[in-house]
């Protein structure tokens, strides 16, 4: 049961938390694969978008008996992280006024071990070509790794580049792996591509982020709603898409989105099926 359901969480918009939940339950045979088992960080807005939110990790108190909850270690203790596996459990996080469930890119049973590297490309100015160019690029030099990428609109300001791993590199691998690879985009394309995380620093430039794949770090999950104006959704799309310019970071939205998922289904389906080792890439990476 959805609690306050025409409280609005998009005052701009108009839109509802009864909205977004709605928006969840329908969405959720094809988030859920991608949702399972993952601990999740909690972006909530009881007061709206208009007001500040914050982010809630552990749910050791308020929780329902129901809900699955995985107990992670952490410096000086622990935290107790919902796990979303059903429609109850993402229609609760809708119902705590989270608007963005963001995800680790490992999950249980082994959540040291990831079966997924994230590529987070972040703009500094409203490039769209140039933006498009480093999506491409990303995608382009995992190729010549041997590795298969999917893509998908951050929903904010870039895009959220993956690739599916056979979970047997722990995050320290992957991590440098994922470093390594932003080096080598960086040194092709210095104009463009940094890795400066300090925006003071950037020059304008995209910073290619790869510290979405260290241990406890996130990525806003697969359609996920994102808190912004128009409610825009972190939604996977086609690599033609990207390179036609017809996809943009916020392109899909709340409402938009149930015409696209009916027509095109989920795009990240075979993502689950092409799980990659890193191994032979590592080696190719270092003759590079």
């Amino acid at each position: 049961m959805i609690t306050h359901p025409e409280k609005l969480l998009f005052p701009d918009d108009g839109i509802s938390k009864g909205e977004l939940a709605a928006w969840y339950e329908a969405i959720a045979p094809l988030m859920l694969p991608h949702l399972r088992g993952r601990p999740v960080s909690m972006e909530r807005y009881p007061a709206g978008i208009g007001r500040n939110g914050f982010w809630q990790k552990d749910v050791s108190k308020g929780f329902p008996a129901w809900l699955e909850r995985v107990e992670v270690p952490k410096k000086d203790g622990v935290v107790h992280y919902p796990v979303v596996r059903d429609t109850r459990s993402l229609l609760w996080l809708a119902n705590q006024n989270c608007i963005t469930p963001h995800v680790w890119p490992s999950r249980l049973p082994d959540l040291y071990r990831p079966d997924l590297c994230v590529f987070d490309l972040d703009p500094g100015k409203d490039e769209p070509e140039v933006l498009r160019a480093a999506a491409l690029a990303v995608r382009d030099l995992l190729a010549e790794l041997g590795l298969p990428s999917w893509v998908k609109t951050s929903g904010s300001k870039g895009f959220h580049i993956v690739v599916p791993l056979d979970r047997k590199a722990g995050f320290g691998a992957v991590a440098g792996f994922a470093h390594r690879v932003g080096a080598l985009l960086v040194e092709r394309d210095p104009e463009h591509l940094t890795q400066e995380f300090n925006k003071a620093d950037r020059g304008g430039r995209i910073l290619v982020d790869t510290g979405r794949n260290g241990y406890g770090a996130t990525f806003a999950a697969a359609y996920a709603v994102r808190a912004r104006s128009g409610a825009p959704v972190s939604a996977p799309c086609t690599w033609d898409e990207i390179a036609s310019g017809e996809v943009g970071p916020r392109t899909f939205t709340l409402r938009g989105m149930p015409a696209r998922a009916a027509a095109a289904g989920d795009l990240w389906a075979d993502l689950l099926n092409r799980r990659r080792s890193l191994r032979r890439p590592l080696e190719r990476l270092r003759r590079m």
